[in-house]
């Protein structure tokens, strides 16, 4: 059974950090691309960060860039999501979501989310 489970969201003031984290089971991660979305109520689902196989290859939302660093660590099968300098705006569901190629062909898998709330 595939599953991705997120932990690390909670409340933060503005300026601060949190680190999100992704844990894989199910697949095998090294197989897959990894991304971070975020959702707010009425708002589509935004791309914040992604990481393919290794992590020389990353790209981020230019909302985060330079403030947000995505890492994965294969043998813990875990993707990372570094927050810095938060913004208010910063605050959303964050998705964790796996994109792998295998026999069956696109295989896509999402987390649950966890909240990020940014506020004084």
């Amino acid at each position: 059974q595939v599953q991705l489970v997120e932990s690390g969201g909670g409340w933060v003031q503005p300026g601060g950090s949190l680190r999100l984290s992704c844990e894989a089971s199910g697949f095998t991660f090294s197989t897959a691309v990894m991304q971070w979305y975020r959702q707010t109520p009425g708002k589509e689902r935004e791309l914040v960060a992604h990481i393919g196989y290794h992590e020389s290859n990353t790209t981020f939302a230019d909302s985060v860039k330079g403030r947000f660093a995505i890492s994965r660590d294969n043998g813990k099968r875990t993707v990372y999501l570094q927050m810095n300098s938060l913004k208010l705006d910063d605050t959303a569901v964050y998705f964790c979501n796996a994109v792998r190629v295998d026999g069956e062909g696109l295989l896509e898998y999402w987390g649950q989310g966890t909240q990020v709330t940014v506020s004084s």
